[in-house]
């Protein structure tokens, strides 16, 4: 494993170097965690169906177990709601009692099977499958986990019995235990909530849970609430928690439901506790290891699941309590531990003096505090796609709970994935007189399009669900008088074979209208994708450039560009882009460059011999500015090798007796020119260039010796005579 130095070691190694200021805050945040720990982790150890002491064992030895695999230097674990409401709820699913034999029978057990599928997350590496899960994919999850846990307690906050379901049961329950509230609890569930929402804005540092715990103990002993019917929690008996192997008999009987839950569970932990702990790290800038992660998981519901308790989970509220008093390192897990150990030891006989509807506000205020409200309120102002996807996430686990939540918010993200695929950004891109570069036209008034082009930016995977809408965009951009269409392909990095057969379909459609067709700025590995998916003509025929001004280029569209409306751009330096015009055919066709450049150069020799014995020696390949193919207009960098090939068939050609040698000798005086002059354009271009075609043509001379030996030294001694002459002219 990556991360073994992060056990014991690590942290005694941490303790080490801290400062002494920092260690004291860490102390500090550990004791307030785990007071804060005390109210929040008895009621959801009532919500998963045990008593309240095993809430408090849940605060001890798994969050010490964390604290020494954890790569996290300050996240905080411990019992928590969406883990004890999903376990509730199976409890519910299987008719068992809260509180009875069977449930303390099948909830540690759900711990440890919790542990085996993160031990099974780890081997698949599934740590990585959390970047698919989107914002508001989660936080429309946890809002829904939060307010089916909030209505399951509004009964007791009244003085009733929290209720188990869906929404609509739920609401129901609420109305049918209606003979069962009274004013008192009401009084002192509500009171709390208000109190402690309050001072969490005046004074958010302060452990309002804490003091109102002891406030409702002082009030059962001033005013003898029970007489009341506020209801109390039962006495709690203080010992350190027994060791004990879960019992494996009830999945024995209900294998599909506890291995489906379970699963639920540990993707619920996963999520929610990655991307929690992801979030502070880079806030500090720290490194996590995502799929070591999984491994403290799996030991810390080891170590739940061997003293009784239920599920543990990343806990978003005490983690944010622990970072307002400065804590940076683990020692804070272990100092809450032990305070743990002390309220579990000498603390417990207080419990009974808690009045149920206060610990169940103080609940329902952590809780509160999960709600999503910001980011829905966020997503509706910013993109309305996304607060869909939170509504019907949220929604999703209030009306089919929380497995049924869980599959439908994974099929949201990737729905949502599906549908920015088939809608990504687009734009057509113009130039800005005079400032280079190519720019939206509809972001920018400045921007004009190139006279008789259309240049078209698409950025995201070309596959069959969104070819439709690109070919429609481009044939719509079509005018009378557009002579070419150039595709901005940078964002591409991905097609299919559907997209791969239209686009040969539309350079065909286009081509036969007049119109050139090209797809440039792309990674060389899309061509690759292109011709494997059978769209060799795209790059053979030259529809593939590596940028768009070669593109431009080879439409026969040069700097300075006319812009539409009568706009021209300035010439202000010759110096063109980096690469340009460099390794062009290596770009396009990766590691049949050189098979093609050479086609190329048998072709334009067939074409030479036909002119000599045709026109004399009137040559119109050699007499062009730029060398043009099948393929298209060819770089100054890729023509100083086509030169070599082109020499090298000349002279095969010669000793066939096809061409005289006095015609090889005038040719080869006018490719060392051309050659020359494309050399000395080139280092005016892009005087970097020069030393990269040194090594180039070194390369490919290399290989014409060892595939033509004879023909490769008469070009040798040929080309040295006639660079003799050049001279001595």
């Amino acid at each position: 494993m990556k991360n073994d130095k992060i056990m014991f070691m690590r942290l005694i190694k941490e303790i080490r170097t801290k400062k002494k200021f920092n260690i004291k805050n860490d102390i500090i945040a550990g004791i307030v965690v785990a007071l804060v720990s005390i109210p929040i982790s008895m009621g959801y150890a009532q919500i998963a169906g045990l008593p309240v002491i095993y809430g408090l064992y849940g605060s001890i030895f798994p969050i010490l177990v964390f604290a020494f695999l954890t790569t996290s230097p300050q996240f905080v674990v411990g019992v928590d709601a969406m883990p004890a409401a999903m376990v509730g709820s199976l409890l519910a699913q299987l008719g068992i009692a809260a509180e009875s034999k069977e449930a303390l029978e099948l909830v540690p057990l759900t711990a440890l099977l919790v542990a085996v599928w993160f031990v099974v997350f780890y081997l698949v590496k599934a740590g990585r499958i959390v970047k698919y899960i989107s914002t508001p994919v989660m936080g429309g999850f946890i809002s829904g986990v939060g307010a089916t846990i909030i209505l399951m307690q509004v009964p007791k906050l009244l003085g009733g019995t929290a209720g188990t379901g869906e929404i609509i049961i739920l609401l129901a329950n609420i109305w049918r235990q209606r003979a069962s509230y009274n004013y008192m609890s009401a009084v002192l569930g509500i009171g709390t909530i208000i109190i402690i929402l309050v001072c969490k804005k005046i004074i958010p540092k302060v452990p309002m849970a804490v003091i109102m715990m002891g406030v409702g103990a002082v009030l059962q002993v001033v005013f003898r609430l029970d007489n009341y019917g506020v209801k109390l929690l039962p006495e709690v008996v203080g010992k350190i928690p027994e060791i004990v192997i879960p019992n494996l008999k009830p999945i024995i009987y209900n294998p599909t439901e506890i291995l489906i839950q379970t699963l639920s569970i540990s993707g619920v932990i996963m999520a929610q506790t990655l991307l929690a702990s992801g979030n502070y790290a880079m806030k500090y800038q720290d490194e996590i290891d995502n799929n070591s992660e999984l491994l403290a998981y799996a030991g810390m519901n080891v170590a739940g699941a061997a003293v009784g308790c239920c599920p543990i989970n990343g806990s978003v509220s005490r983690s944010g309590i622990a970072d307002s008093f400065g804590c940076r390192s683990q020692i804070m897990s272990v100092a809450a531990s032990v305070t743990m150990i002390l309220v579990v030891m000498f603390g417990t006989p207080i419990f009974k003096y808690l009045p149920v509807p206060v610990l169940t506000g103080i609940v329902m205020t952590a809780l509160i505090g999960i709600l999503e409200f910001k980011l829905e309120r966020r997503l509706w102002k910013t993109s309305k796609n996304e607060w869909i996807v939170f509504i019907l996430s949220f929604g999703a686990v209030l009306l089919f709970g929380t497995v049924y939540g869980v599959m439908i918010g994974c099929l949201l993200s990737f729905a949502e994935v599906a549908i920015s695929a088939v809608r990504p950004s687009t734009a057509f891109v113009g130039r800005i007189p005079d400032q280079g570069n190519f720019y939206p036209i509809d972001r920018n008034s400045k921007a004009r399009p190139i006279k008789n082009t259309v240049v078209y930016r698409f950025n995201g995977s070309l596959f069959f669900a969104n070819i439709d809408r690109f070919q429609n965009d481009i044939e719509s951009s079509i005018k009378k008088d557009t002579r070419q269409i150039v595709v901005d392909a940078r964002g591409i990095d991905s097609v299919d074979i559907t997209a791969v057969d239209r686009l040969v379909a539309l350079n065909k459609k286009l081509r036969g209208r007049g119109i050139k067709f090209y797809i440039t700025e792309h990674e060389g590995t899309l061509n690759d994708q292109i011709r494997i998916l059978g769209g060799e003509s795209l790059i053979e025929e030259g529809v593939a450039r590596r940028t768009i001004t070669l593109a431009l280029r080879d439409a026969g569209v040069n700097k300075p560009y006319e812009l539409e409306e009568g706009n021209k751009e300035e010439v202000k330096s010759s110096i063109i882009e980096d690469d340009d015009r460099l390794a062009e055919f290596e770009w396009a066709f990766g590691k049949d460059a050189h098979q093609h450049l050479e086609l190329f150069a048998e072709h334009a020799a067939d074409t030479i011999v036909s002119e000599i014995k045709s026109q004399g020696e009137h040559i119109e390949l050699l007499e062009d500015k730029r060398v043009h193919t099948e393929w298209g207009t060819i770089g100054l960098f890729d023509e100083n090798e086509f030169w070599d090939y082109l020499e090298v068939i000349l002279e095969k050609n010669a000793d066939l007796g096809l061409i005289s040698r006095e015609d090889v000798k005038m040719l080869e005086q006018k490719i060392e020119n051309r050659r020359n002059e494309g050399e000395m354009r080139l280092k005016q271009l892009n005087p970097r260039a020069m030393k990269m075609l040194t090594e180039h043509r070194k390369n490919v001379r290399r290989m014409l010796k060892e595939k033509s030996p004879h023909e490769f030294h008469n070009v040798q001694r040929l080309n040295r005579e006639v660079k003799r002459n050049i001279r001595n002219q």
